[in-house]
């Protein structure tokens, strides 16, 4: 949690108000058994109905008082603690976004949705109580026990035993429940993967019949977390009766023993009452100070996992044993290897790929599936880092590239084609958020989108719904290739991003590419030999390992690979 407390300093103002009109409060409360011991010695006993009346309205004027601190109390704790969350949850949500693939991978998407929110609004909720009642409930706590022992120090000390036997129960059933919190998110994160994973594969469920058993999958999850949360709450649930126990055995001690104190003149009626309220404030704060350590575990176990991701460096460390390559090649490949875990153990993706690209020139990969042609792309702009060997961009080593660098110089169209809920406008200027309306057009029509974007009422105003849902496959592709183009990019990555096209809209889609004035170096993923058949380089991948490189003639003689993937897709007489 102290990890965390960065994002207070904004609000040091209301940190220290929320907790002092909070005390004020209590202070006010410490005062009203003093005006009803009053009452009952003073007006009562005595028969003085001029003491009961100020006594009684001495008690209004601290209930009014109280409830405007608490009031005011309330409004800075919660200024603070929603203050508190928004900065984290930026900071969080920065820090995420400047992750690697790899880095992404190896956390879980599932586990950073939850920390960005369930967590934080834990965290957000740890806050508030915090400062609400951290300072509240021990100071009326040891304050009416300081009360009670100066009306009678016999009496106080049955408090002050009560108090320290509280305390073991109440920091036990806070150390055993840190842990079991804990474990309750981590079931949490996997419950959200599950969802997650469900959500974006409905489709492939439903094609297979998978339904059931992804319910009953579910279901298991969620009885595990239920099992846990279950005896999680058992074990907090013990609090509130055994306070309850310990509190009306020590008010049975103080009435018996204050009644033979009465009896014998040492203190008043309205003394040993004052007493009993003081005994009461006790166990109402007592009971709330359970609710809060039971929160506060909550929000020490969510800020645990929280930090842990603050923590994590943005990227895995890389000692690039060359900085640089000669600067005349756009993209040079250094006998690169690649794996996914990096601990060794797993089997290298890639494996020993060299080789060079002009600046201007079209490169194709192909290969099938699983043969790593994604994961080449990937490598080219530092989305991942090769495990052996060095990728170069335009002579700098590909890891050593800034954000800023990266975003400059590539523009990437990943399989998956995502537009984002907005408007086509918006989309597009994702890619390069200064461009004019004529630069929009501009990439529309050189990513064959601009005769269906015309059609639309809204033209570039046109609405786009979550993930682009209301155009056609096609469609959302030519418009994220267009979004890619906006940026003019020096190296411009089409990670078999024409799958959706006919064959005639994906070579005027390779011309308009080839006719542009800043003539980026082009990579073209695809299983496809249509696609690439044209490029200046073809690089053929199988499980991993290049087994051709050259030209589309070359290739059909000298890699029987190539040869075979060109000949299942085309007949002597043309395309089939």
């Amino acid at each position: 949690m102290k990890r965390l407390l960065i994002f207070l300093k904004d609000y040091k103002k209301e940190s220290i108000l929320a907790p002092t009109f909070k005390m004020l409060e209590a202070i006010f409360e410490l005062l009203v058994p003093v005006a009803v011991s009053i009452i009952i010695d003073k007006g009562i006993n005595g028969n003085d109905t001029g003491v009961i009346w100020r006594a009684c309205g001495f008690m209004l004027l601290l209930g009014i008082v109280g409830l405007v601190s608490a009031i005011c109390a309330q409004f800075f704790a919660a200024r603070a603690a929603v203050g508190f969350a928004t900065k984290l949850r930026s900071a969080l949500f920065e820090k995420i976004q400047s992750f690697s693939y790899s880095v992404t991978d190896k956390l879980g998407t599932s586990t950073l949705i939850t920390r960005m929110t369930s967590d934080i609004n834990s965290v957000q909720t740890g806050v508030n109580m915090f400062l609400r009642l951290f300072m509240r409930s021990p100071f009326i706590v040891f304050g009416a026990m300081i009360c009670a022992m100066l009306i009678d120090i016999w009496l106080g000390l049955i408090f002050a035993v009560a108090i320290v036997i509280l305390a073991v129960i109440v920091f036990g059933v806070m150390l055993i429940n840190i842990s079991l919190q804990k474990k309750t998110q981590a079931k949490l994160d996997g419950v959200v993967s599950k969802v997650r994973g469900n959500y974006n594969g409905t489709r492939v469920i439903r094609a297979f019949n998978k339904e059931q058993a992804e319910i009953d999958e579910f279901g298991n999850r969620v009885n595990d977390l239920n099992k846990l949360q279950l005896f999680s709450g058992k074990i907090s649930a013990l609090m509130n009766p055994l306070t309850y126990a310990i509190i009306n055995f020590a008010v049975i001690v103080l009435i018996h023993n204050g009644a033979l104190t009465v009896e014998s003149g040492v203190i008043s009626q309205g003394e040993l009452v004052a007493l009993y309220n003081y005994i009461s404030q006790i166990l109402v704060e007592l009971i709330k100070l359970a609710s809060l350590i039971i929160t506060l575990n909550k929000a020490a176990a969510s800020a645990s996992r929280i930090s842990k991701v603050l923590d994590t460096p943005s990227d895995i460390e890389f000692d690039a044993s060359a900085k640089s390559a000669d600067d005349t090649s756009a993209v040079v490949f250094d006998s690169v290897s690649f794996s996914y875990d990096k601990s060794g153990e797993g089997d290298d993706v890639l494996k020993d790929i060299s080789f060079k690209v002009r600046s201007g020139d079209t490169v194709g990969i192909i290969g099938g599936t699983g043969s790593g042609k994604s994961t080449l792309a990937n490598l080219i702009p530092g989305f991942y880092h090769a495990t052996e060997g060095s990728v170069f961009v335009f002579g700098k080593n590909a890891s050593l590239l800034s954000s800023d660098e990266l975003c400059s110089t590539f523009g990437i169209v990943p399989q998956k084609a995502t537009l984002f809920a907005g408007t086509v406008r918006s989309n597009l200027l994702v890619g390069n958020e200064n461009a004019t309306d004529e630069e929009l057009w501009e990439a529309l029509e050189g990513a064959c989108a601009k005769e269906f974007i015309e059609q639309k009422d809204g033209k570039l105003d046109e609405e786009v719904l979550q993930g682009g849902k209301n155009f056609s496959g096609g469609q959302r592709q030519r418009l994220t290739i267009a979004r890619a183009l906006v940026r003019k990019p020096k190296i411009l990555i089409l990670d078999d991003s024409a799958s959706a096209l006919d064959y005639a809209t994906e070579a005027a889609l390779r011309r308009n590419i080839g006719a542009l004035e800043h003539a980026p170096t082009t990579f073209i993923i695809s299983q496809r030999a249509s696609s690439i058949m044209h490029a200046d380089l073809i690089i053929v991948l199988d499980d991993g390992i290049p087994v051709g490189m050259g030209k589309h003639d070359e290739l059909l003689l000298s890699c029987e690979i190539y040869r075979e993937i060109y000949n299942s897709q085309f007949s002597k007489g043309g395309e089939l």
